[in-house]
């Protein structure tokens, strides 16, 4: 008799180094508690999750995969073998949702040609949290990863959102490397109009947190620091 085939689950972690059980649901310590492979982009800290998730798991009994940059598109496919053997797989992201703004999409879509069930399950999403605290138009909004890291071409792409927001009335959220998020705020307020609204949130889950939407003249005078701080920026033209 052929065994059922596993599922993917879809598992998310914290955004910071908040506990787990401070953001995450119960839902998500139940299934760590019953899975014992998983994809995962960095070992060291998704085996650091799993264990403050549940101390007791037995780390050497867990099956690891890396999904990363070095990792031979060829050998993911072979990842979900578990799953076809009747065995629950977790894919883990290294910050947030899994499979958003995540490597983790390409398993996702190889799981859904192999027919096997994916299970998203609940967790903290900066780019919608963002969008929920934003005050922007939460019906139309389009997520655009980092920008172009050349000073000129930029400021020309944060120009083209800012007039897509316009045109379309939708809302444009991108990211940029931590360290290099003061620079994107005073390219941001050299490059849009002044009235334009820009939303830093910044820390989303942590102590720090930080959510303001301010028009650019008022970006202007900014105070803030958000140097080497997880950080989504939305903008909005109306």
């Amino acid at each position: 008799m052929t065994s059922p085939t596993g599922k993917l689950y879809l598992i998310p972690t914290p955004l910071g180094e908040n506990e787990p059980l401070e953001v995450l649901p119960l839902s998500v310590k139940k299934i760590i508690e019953q899975v014992d492979i998983y994809i995962v982009e960095n070992e060291k800290t998704a085996r650091r999750f799993i264990k403050k998730i549940k101390p007791s798991k037995k780390q050497s009994k867990l099956q690891i995969y890396h999904l990363n940059k070095f990792t031979d598109p060829n050998e993911i496919p072979s990842f979900l073998d578990s799953c076809l053997q009747g065995k629950n797989v977790g894919l883990l992201s290294e910050a947030g949702c899994p499979a958003v703004a995540d490597p983790g999409a390409d398993v996702v879509k190889i799981a859904h040609s192999k027919n096997i069930q994916v299970v998203p399950l609940v967790g903290p999403s900066s780019i919608i949290m963002a969008i929920m605290s934003s005050g922007m138009n939460g019906q139309s909004f389009a997520f655009n990863g980092y920008l172009p890291i050349d000073k000129d071409e930029r400021k020309k792409e944060l120009k083209r959102l800012e007039q897509i927001s316009f045109n379309q009335n939708q809302s444009q959220a991108f990211i940029e490397t931590p360290y290099r998020n003061n620079k994107m705020l005073e390219d941001i307020c050299a490059s849009l109009n002044e009235n334009t609204l820009v939303c830093m949130a910044c820390d989303i889950t942590l102590p720090s947190e930080y959510i303001k939407t301010k028009a650019v003249k008022d970006w202007k005078k900014n105070s803030v620091d958000f140097h080497k701080r997880p950080t989504l920026f939305i903008i909005h033209k109306e």
